[in-house]
């Protein structure tokens, strides 16, 4: 949810953030004009229920002339005020529908345009594709490391086991991201992977991106894409006090996501799987801190691919690109030989107040006013991160060398064929 005061006094400011997404600002328009209506039913109906309760005083005191007449207006009052109490009911329903309709305003930093218009900001490390390279499905099949036709089997396409030293290589990537965390001043946690609709809606998950999300109707609950949702709600309906540092939570979880809309793209190997495991970031923070927080975000992820040895690219994503709840988001692409281009594997966003204010997260500013926070996520490693190491750390023997970070938790420097 935006700031409606801010969008009150200047609506053209979110109508260029619209802009800047590609997309029509209308729902800028559609949203003022649902604040008008409801704000005006709302005044409409407090109006009616003064004259109603101001007419009950009357009663009491009136002539018997006079309280026929009083009586036959409390009776058309009463009328009045249900019709106006339903209402209100109707433009709250839509000038909610239009709130969560408009994303959050776009920074000013970020680049305009749709997801090929991104900025790469730096590039780091030296890109190869030895000869004869092999896709990282050729490499862990023939390693031990991953078995994707039992996976389809048991659960279905997009499915897969992590066996042997693959399953290792992950338990070590992801502890070694959680150590990571806890040494930079995060709280490490395991959170629910089953949220409420509340949680899943107040961190923006439940617009554009709902086709994504696994549903149990019959529980109503929703399967998290991500750690960022339980993480956000965290905090929800609470007051973090001043909040002199910002509150950084580092959650280890096992991530569900439908990939609906990607038929066909992705399907060979754990690129694109409907399972995985995270380690995410979170933070709360003062707005004013929220942009040095996203740089110290950033600057974390990049640690965990240097310690995984990876050549990688950081890019600006374009507004176009931006998920409903970011104002500006930073992602890592690894090198994938096979492919010869870069993919992604982190991202890290500024979601400023936008989730804060849904969720009701608060601080207390220097004033001692109660203000919105903001939040901030990132990915500090994920199943994905495999691919990449699999291939940038290929042999010609067809043996796979382990990152050294790596190598404590795997147990062995090189991982051979079966």
């Amino acid at each position: 949810m935006i700031d409606l005061r801010a969008l009150r006094e200047t609506p053209d400011i979110y109508r260029d953030s619209q802009r800047k997404r590609g997309v029509s600002p209308d729902a800028v328009d559609a949203l003022l004009s649902a604040d008008s209506e409801h704000r005006s039913a709302l005044q409409a109906f407090e109006t009616l229920r003064a004259e109603q309760k101001s007419l009950g005083k009357q009663i009491a005191k009136a002539e018997p002339d006079e309280k026929r007449a009083l009586l036959d207006r409390t009776k058309t009052l009463a009328e009045e005020v249900k019709s106006a109490e339903l209402r209100v009911t109707a433009t709250a329903a839509e000038f909610d529908a239009a709130g969560k309709a408009l994303p959050n305003l776009v920074a000013d930093a970020a680049p305009a345009g749709g997801e090929e218009d991104y900025i790469v900001l730096r590039e780091v490390g030296e890109r190869t594709t030895p000869e004869n390279v092999r896709d990282h499905l050729e490499l862990g099949t023939k390693l031990g490391l991953l078995d994707t036709e039992r996976g389809a089997k048991t659960s279905g396409a997009r499915f897969y086991y992590l066996t042997g030293d693959g399953a290792m290589l992950q338990l070590g990537m992801l502890n070694l991201a959680m150590q990571q965390a806890v040494e930079t001043g995060f709280m490490p946690m395991i959170p629910p992977v089953l949220v409420r609709p509340e949680a899943m809606e107040g961190t923006g998950f439940l617009g554009e991106h709902a086709d994504e999300i696994y549903y149990l109707e019959r529980d109503e609950m929703y399967l998290v894409g991500t750690s960022e949702v339980p993480l956000a709600a965290y905090h929800s309906g609470e007051n973090l006090g001043e909040l002199p540092e910002p509150r950084r939570y580092a959650a280890w979880s096992s991530c569900f996501r439908r990939e609906a809309g990607s038929y066909g793209k992705d399907t060979r190997g754990i690129i694109r799987v409907h399972q995985f495991d995270k380690v995410e970031m979170f933070a709360f923070c003062r707005p004013e801190d929220a942009e040095a927080e996203h740089e110290r975000l950033l600057a974390y992820e990049e640690q965990m691919l240097q310690k995984m040895e990876l050549p990688y690219r950081v890019i600006d994503v374009a507004a176009g690109d931006l998920g409903t709840s970011a104002a500006r988001k930073f992602d890592c692409e690894a090198w994938v030989p096979s492919q010869g281009r870069y993919r992604e594997l982190t991202s890290t966003s500024n979601c400023t107040t936008f989730q804060a204010r849904r969720l009701n997260v608060k601080y207390r500013d220097g004033q001692g006013r109660n203000a919105v926070a903001a939040t901030l996520n990132g990915t500090l490693a994920t199943t994905r991160w495999l691919v990449a190491i699999l291939e940038n750390h290929q042999r010609p023997d067809g043996s796979v060398a382990v990152p050294k970070a790596l190598q404590p938790y795997v147990g062995k420097d090189v991982i051979e064929p079966v």
